[in-house]
């Protein structure tokens, strides 16, 4: 019994100390919310202008219009995105600009609720980003299936992609190496992660390459539940597997960061 009380109390002190990490950006960014989901909606809107509209309404893609084939896809991409900033660039200012990551490692709170606090700064943005995109592409495009498996999904991403950002933000040394690591694995990732075409067209060569994306499986999930259908086991073991990877990476790194 006593034991159990021990583990019951580490479980809350963890808990409030990760919740203290992410209260600074939750009272940052209710300051500037409408501006966020203006800045964050504006840029899927502009993909579906140039892809949607721009190629035109009546192409089909696997049985569906291009409209709602690409809206999945581009809600896994604004997750991406939002998180891995929200996150990566947070932490990376704070070590570099700040140098204010030391004192935190001082703060009296294990290195697994360090890092889950830090990576839920990228996921409340994610969610908050895709959350609203889906409001707007709802709109334009009803008939979206939005159930409880769509918001597993929508978080998993976030959380793969919150950690990634933690993790590459350990691993820089400079903001630039941010900026390098963002454009040679994000920004291909966006376009090749199934975001806006169909891997049934791809040579299978390619496909083994596609299928090792993150963002290939979280836009599978993401379209499969939107769209009424099945949502493949092997994609929602991915996502699992992927961020087993990416937090076990960034806790093996903070641990040899603060030895």
């Amino acid at each position: 019994m006593n034991l159990n009380r021990i583990n019951l109390n580490n479980l809350r002190v963890g808990a409030e100390g990760a919740y203290a990490i992410l209260w600074s950006d939750m009272v940052a960014l209710r300051r500037c919310l409408l501006n966020y989901l203006i800045a964050t909606v504006v840029a899927p809107l502009l993909y579906i202008a140039a892809f949607v509209f721009g190629l035109g309404r009546d192409i089909q893609m696997d049985g569906q219009s291009y409209l709602q084939f690409v809206i999945p896809g581009i809600i896994a991409m604004t997750a991406m995105n939002s998180s891995f900033n929200g996150a990566g660039t947070r932490l990376v200012i704070d070590q570099i600009h700040w140098r204010s990551f030391d004192e935190v490692l001082m703060a009296p709170i294990g290195q697994v609720w360090l890092l889950l606090g830090k990576a839920l700064i990228g996921v409340l943005r994610g969610m908050v980003s895709s959350v609203a995109f889906l409001v707007v592409a709802a709109i334009m495009s009803p008939g979206f299936h939005i159930e409880p498996l769509f918001f597993i999904s929508l978080l998993l991403c976030c959380l793969i992609f919150s950690f990634l950002g933690v993790l590459s933000a350990l691993l820089a040394r400079t903001y630039d190496d941010m900026i390098v690591f963002s454009t040679i694995f994000i920004m291909p990732m966006a376009f090749l992660g199934g975001t806006f075409f169909s891997l049934t067209y791809l040579p299978l060569y390619l496909k083994y390459v596609i299928y090792l994306l993150p963002l290939t499986h979280a836009s599978i999930c993401l379209r499969s539940s939107l769209l009424g259908q099945t949502v493949p086991d092997a994609s929602l073991f991915a996502l699992v597997a992927f961020l087993t990877l990416f937090s076990g990476a960034s806790l093996l790194v903070l641990r040899r960061k603060d030895a």
